[in-house]
């Protein structure tokens, strides 16, 4: 009996004291290959040679590197164990500031003073590290369980962060920097195309969707032809889809009077338009139905025993009670179209696709940067804002 309590004795002394964090130690994991084996930032002698891979002491002055191993060491010591979330959550936006800021530094620190041509660019170790801390701070975030106003907060708060150092000119050395001023009103022009592209069609959608998806839900035997049309249309992969439309688009611009007055054409921002809007059919649709199929029959029984009408019910109970579900349909659609916008850049329809696609063809991927990082940007906000209202919406329903 004495030799079993003192083997629990020595198992609990043997013990490890402190409990892991699973994410933590991926982070860590994730930082080690960033700092000691990825390079941090690329100098290249133009924008379009090879160029040479720095690590982050050769990126940076000594001050900077320094800071940068102190923040980055300090916010994995955090992360690795089971430490309070609002600590994990603090230090996962110390380091991203931190990575933010000094990538600028690295880009004047390596670019020779007066050329023009040389260009400084993150490295994957740069977004290796940027990956992990964001991953750190959204994971703090999920578990603090902030309110839809604080995450929109939090968003807006990071809008302006990167605001202040873009009109500051912190990163004005980085070849993303360059090649957007010298394509500064290009890129307004493309990017309203591509505004107007991912909201136009979704509100097309919507007009159209909501009441094929209410008649849909009303009328049973329409319901499964309309939605495995919509079903079929969605499987068609999304460049053939655009050029399957500009056949019967150059046939309308052409014997049309007034369709190709405005804007109605085999190529272009029609056959792009049209495809985003047949693609955002089906969610709107789909979940018009399911939304008005879960309202509660004792919802809809207490309004008929209140002499209400069907488009009284429809109006006052139905799409209310529906609409977080509808919602749901649109969200899923304005992230696809921000994203799937892209593509329209082939067939001449503008958008950021036009420096993606430039940058490809020049082996420049700076410049597929400057078209990839603000769709990815707009549909992560997208994303969060529409989340945040629905989870409103769902609350308020409650």
């Amino acid at each position: 009996m004495a030799d079993t309590v003192a083997d629990g004795a020595s198992q609990r002394r043997l013990s490890w004291p402190v409990q892991l964090d699973k994410l933590g130690v991926v982070i860590a994991v994730l930082t080690g290959w960033g700092l000691l084996l990825a390079p941090f930032a690329t100098m290249r002698a133009n924008r379009i040679v090879a160029g040479e891979a720095m690590g982050v002491v050769a990126s940076l002055p000594v001050w900077a590197a320094a800071l940068l191993l102190a923040a980055i060491l300090t916010a994995t010591i955090i992360a690795i164990p089971r430490t309070p979330t609002a600590l994990r959550f603090l230090a996962g936006l110390v380091a991203l500031a931190v990575l933010a800021i000094l990538i600028g530094v690295a880009g004047g620190h390596l670019t020779p003073d007066g050329n023009t041509y040389a260009r400084v660019s993150p490295a994957y170790g740069f977004w290796l590290l940027l990956f992990a801390f964001a991953l750190l701070t959204t994971d703090a975030m999920a578990r603090l369980k902030l309110g839809p106003v604080a995450r929109i907060g939090m968003l807006g708060l990071t809008t302006l962060a990167i605001g202040l150092l873009l009109v500051s000119g912190q990163w004005d050395t980085l070849s993303i920097m360059k090649e957007y001023s010298s394509r500064a009103e290009t890129f307004s022009t493309e990017l309203i195309r591509h505004l107007l592209l991912a909201f136009g069609s979704l509100a097309a959608a919507v007009v159209v969707g909501l009441p094929l998806g209410i008649a849909a839900h009303r009328i049973a035997r329409i319901r499964a032809p309309v939605l495995n049309v919509l079903n079929i249309i969605q499987t068609v992969p999304s460049i053939a889809l655009f050029g399957i439309l500009i056949a019967p688009l150059a046939w309308i611009a052409a014997n049309v009077p007034g369709a190709s007055a405005i804007g109605i054409r085999g190529i272009g921002a029609a056959p792009a338009f049209v495809a985003l809007f047949l693609y955002s059919l089906l969610p709107v649709v789909a979940n018009t139905v399911v939304g008005l199929a879960g309202v509660p029959r004792q919802a809809n029984d207490a309004a008929r025993g209140m002499g209400m009408t069907d488009g009284q019910r429809l109006a006052k109970v139905e799409f209310p009670l529906a609409f977080p579900v509808i919602l749901t349909g649109i969200r899923i659609v304005l992230v696809q179209n921000i994203g799937m916008a892209t593509i329209a850049a082939l067939i001449g329809g503008g958008g950021l696709g036009v420096f993606v696609f430039q940058g490809i063809g020049q082996t420049a991927m700076d410049l597929v940067l400057l078209g990839a990082l603000p769709t990815v940007a707009m549909a992560f906000a997208a994303a969060v804002v529409l989340d945040a209202i629905i989870e409103m919406t769902e609350r308020r329903g409650r």
